[in-house]
C-alpha cells in the first residue's frame, strides 16, 4: 500500500497537481474523496489506464465508492481509456446513486466511443427510471441517435423540457439531421441558434449542402459566414473547393486559392488535394499539376488526385507517367490509384504496363478488396488491349459478375472479331438469369456485324423490345446499319435509316456512309453525307469519307469543293495519329511528324510497307494525295 501511495505522490508532481507538505504515508494511509478524484482526472487525461485500475482498487478499500462523484469519475476515466466494459461495470454496480451526472456519464462514453446504439439504451433507462435529463445530457443522446424518429422524440423533449437551443445543444442537432440528410431541419436549427460563433457548425452547413448537391447554396453560407466576421479555416476551405469543383466555377476556385496562399493554408495537405481536385473537375490541367508540383509533402491521395485529372482530360501518357513517379517517391498505389491508371493502359493499348499493374494488384491483393467493380476494370483493359485469353482467366476467376462482366466481355470478343464467342457469352448470361441491357445489345450486334451474322443480327434487333424489354435506341441502330453495310445490304440499310422510330443522328448517318464508301456507291453517299454534314458541319471525318469515295471515282472537282468547303467553315483535319508500346514507353507517332531521331529508319520503313502494299494491288487514299 505504501508503495502505490509514493508512486501516486509521484505521479501527481509530474501531472502539475501540488499537495501540502504534510503529506506523508501516515497520515495518508486513507486518501480522501477529493484526492482519489483529483488522481482519475489525471488518469483520463493521459489515458493511464493501469492507474486508475489501482486508484479504483484504492478507492474500493477506503470505502469512496458510495456517492455519485466517484462513479462518475471512475466511468469518465474508464471511457476515456478506451475501456467501456470496466464504465459499464462501475455503471452497474453503483446503482443506489444513479443521477442525471452518473447517467450523462455513461452516455457520453459510449457516445464517444461509438457504441450509440448501447449509449441510446442507457438514455431510454434513464427516461424510464424518471431521471430528468438536462442540458449536458441531450447532446450525446442527440448524438447516439440512430433513426430519425428517435432524432425528432428528443427535438420535441427540448421544447417539453423549456431548454433553450445553446450551442453544443444546437450543433448537436445540426450535425445529427445532416447525417441523415435532413436539410431543410437542419438550417431550422441553424437559423434558431442565437449565437453561431463556431467554425464547426458552419462547416457542417457547408459539407451538408455539397452531399446533396446544392452548390450554390453552400457558397451562399460560405458568404454569410464570412460576413459574420469569422475566419474560415483549412476546413471551410476544403468543403467550399469541393463545392466549387462540383459545380465547375473556376473562378471562384482561383479566389479561394489566391484566399489560401494568402493564409498560408496552402501548407496544409489536405488543403493542397482540394485545389488539385478542384482544378481537375474544372478540367484546368495546367493549374493542378502547378499546385502538385508546388506541394512540399504529398500523399496518397495527391498523388491519385493528380493521376485522376490526367486520365480525365485525356493525357493517358501523363497518368502513366504520373503513376511511375507516384511508385518511385515510394507512395503505395491503392485501388482508386489502378482504377484511375487501368483506363489509361486501356486507349494506349498498353498491355504491357496493364500486365504490370494487375500483378502489382495481385501481389498487393488489391483484386480480393476491390471484388467485382476492380475485376471488371482489369477485364475491360485486357479486353481493349486486345488480349481476350487474359481478359478470360480474370471473367472466369471471378465469384460474382454483374451485367458489366459478362458486357464486358461481349463486347471484347465482338471487337475483335470472335462473333461465336460473343454470341455463346450473352446466352450463358441470359441462362444464368442476368438480364441484358442496353451496353449488352450494343455488345452482341456489334459482334454480329464484325462476324457477319446478318440473319442472327436482324433477329436480335427485334426481339430486343418484346422479349427483353430494352428498346433500341440510336447505338443498336447503328451497329445493325454498319453490319448490314458491311454486307453490301446498302438498300436494306437506308430503308432502315428512314423507318428508324427516332431521329438518327450523325453516328447512324456516319456508319452509312462509311458502308457507301466501303461499296463505292457515290449516290446514296452523297444522300448520307448531306445529313451527315447538316448535322456536324465542323466534323473533319465527314469530308475525308467523302472526299476518298469522290476520289475513288475520279470525281476530283468535288474533291476541290470539299476542301473549300472546309475552308468555309473553318474546319482542320487532325493529323493521324497511331502508337506503339515499346519496351520504354508508349511512343506516340503524328502523320508527318519528323521529330524523332530515328525519323530516317521509321521512314524508311514506312516506304517499304507502302511499296509492299501497291505490289498487292492495293492502292493509298486519295485523301493522301488531297489533304
Amino acid at each position: 500500500m505504501k508503495k502505490i501511495l509514493l508512486f501516486l505522490a509521484i505521479h501527481l508532481r509530474n501531472t502539475n497537481f501540488h499537495f501540502s507538505r504534510k503529506f506523508s504515508s501516515k497520515s495518508n494511509e486513507l486518501l480522501n474523496l477529493q484526492t482519489c478524484i483529483a488522481l482519475l482526472q489525471s488518469c483520463a487525461k493521459n489515458q493511464e489506464l493501469s492507474m486508475g485500475r489501482k486508484i479504483h482498487s484504492l478507492m474500493l478499500v477506503n470505502g469512496h465508492l458510495a456517492s455519485p462523484l466517484s462513479a462518475t469519475s471512475l466511468i469518465n476515466m474508464y471511457s476515456k481509456c478506451n475501456s467501456i466494459a470496466d464504465a459499464i461495470s462501475v455503471f452497474n454496480a453503483s446503482t443506489h446513486v444513479h443521477n442525471v451526472f452518473v447517467y450523462n456519464s455513461i452516455i457520453a462514453g459510449l457516445a464517444s466511443n461509438d457504441f450509440s446504439l448501447k449509449a441510446f439504451e442507457f438514455y431510454y433507462e434513464m427516461r424510464l427510471f424518471g431521471v430528468a435529463p438536462d442540458k449536458f445530457t441531450f447532446p450525446c443522446a442527440i448524438k447516439a441517435c440512430s433513426n430519425i424518429e428517435d432524432l425528432k422524440n428528443i427535438h420535441g423533449l427540448l421544447f417539453k423540457f423549456r431548454l433553450t437551443f445553446d450551442l453544443f445543444i444546437g450543433s448537436a442537432l445540426v450535425h445529427s439531421y445532416l447525417k441523415f440528410g435532413l436539410m431543410d431541419d437542419a438550417l431550422k436549427v441553424f437559423e434558431r441558434l442565437p449565437e453561431k460563433d463556431d467554425i464547426v457548425l458552419w462547416n457542417a452547413m457547408i459539407n451538408g449542402y455539397v452531399q446533396i448537391g446544392e452548390f450554390c447554396k453552400a457558397l451562399m453560407v460560405f458568404r454569410r459566414m464570412v460576413e459574420t466576421g469569422l475566419v474560415p479555416n483549412r476546413f471551410t476551405v476544403t468543403g467550399v473547393l469541393s463545392a466549387l469543383a462540383l459545380a465547375g466555377e473556376v473562378y471562384n476556385g482561383k479566389l479561394v486559392h489566391a484566399f489560401v496562399i494568402k493564409t498560408g493554408y496552402d501548407l496544409g495537405i489536405a488543403v493542397s488535394n482540394a485545389l488539385i481536385d478542384m482544378y481537375g473537375k474544372c478540367r484546368q490541367l495546367e493549374d493542378a499539376l502547378m499546385v502538385f508540383e508546388n506541394m512540399i509533402e504529398k500523399d496518397t491521395y495527391s498523388w491519385n488526385s493528380i493521376i485522376s485529372v490526367h486520365e480525365q482530360c485525356g493525357d493517358h501518357e501523363g497518368t502513366l507517367r504520373l503513376l511511375m513517379g507516384m511508385l518511385n517517391s515510394r507512395i503505395q498505389p491503392d485501388l482508386v490509384t489502378v482504377t484511375a491508371a487501368l483506363p489509361a493502359c486501356s486507349h494506349l493499348s498498353a498491355l504491357k504496363r496493364g500486365r504490370e499493374i494487375h500483378g502489382y494488384m495481385i501481389k498487393h491483393r488489391l483484386v480480393k478488396v476491390g471484388s467485382t467493380y476492380i475485376a471488371n476494370a482489369v477485364m475491360d483493359m485486357y479486353a481493349k488491349c486486345g488480349s481476350m485469353r487474359e481478359a478470360r482467366v480474370v471473367f472466369d476467376d471471378m465469384r460474382v459478375k454483374d451485367v458489366a462482366s459478362w458486357n464486358i466481355m461481349v463486347m471484347g470478343y465482338g471487337m475483335h472479331g470472335f462473333g461465336d464467342e460473343a454470341l455463346s457469352l450473352f446466352s450463358c448470361m441470359c441462362e444464368d438469369g442476368l438480364k441484358p441491357d442496353e451496353v449488352s445489345f450494343v455488345g452482341v450486334l456489334a459482334a454480329c456485324s464484325h462476324a457477319g451474322f446478318l440473319r442472327r443480327g436482324r433477329e436480335l434487333l427485334a426481339e430486343m423490345q418484346p422479349r427483353y424489354g430494352v428498346t433500341p435506341v440510336v447505338e443498336h441502330y447503328a451497329c445493325v446499319i454498319d453490319m448490314l453495310g458491311r454486307a453490301g445490304q446498302l438498300e436494306e440499310a437506308f430503308k432502315l435509316v428512314s423507318d428508324m422510330s427516332i431521329e438518327p443522328n450523325q453516328v447512324v448517318w456516319r456508319a452509312f456512309l462509311s458502308a457507301c464508301k466501303l461499296h463505292g456507291n457515290a449516290d446514296l453517299a452523297e444522300v448520307a453525307a448531306q445529313r451527315v454534314l447538316e448535322l456536324e458541319p465542323e466534323h473533319c471525318g465527314n469530308y475525308v469519307l467523302m472526299s476518298n469515295i469522290y476520289g475513288e471515282a475520279g470525281r476530283y472537282a468535288e474533291v476541290a469543293e470539299l476542301r473549300h468547303m472546309m475552308r468555309q467553315h473553318d474546319v482542320k483535319k487532325s493529323p493521324g495519329c497511331s502508337w506503339i508500346e515499346l519496351g520504354d514507353g508508349v511512343r506516340a507517332f503524328l502523320n508527318g511528324d519528323r521529330s524523332y531521331p530515328e525519323e530516317n529508319s521509321v521512314y524508311d520503313g514506312l516506304d517499304s510497307l507502302t511499296a509492299c502494299i501497291r505490289e498487292h494491288g492495293y492502292s493509298l487514299d486519295v485523301l493522301e494525295n488531297c489533304f
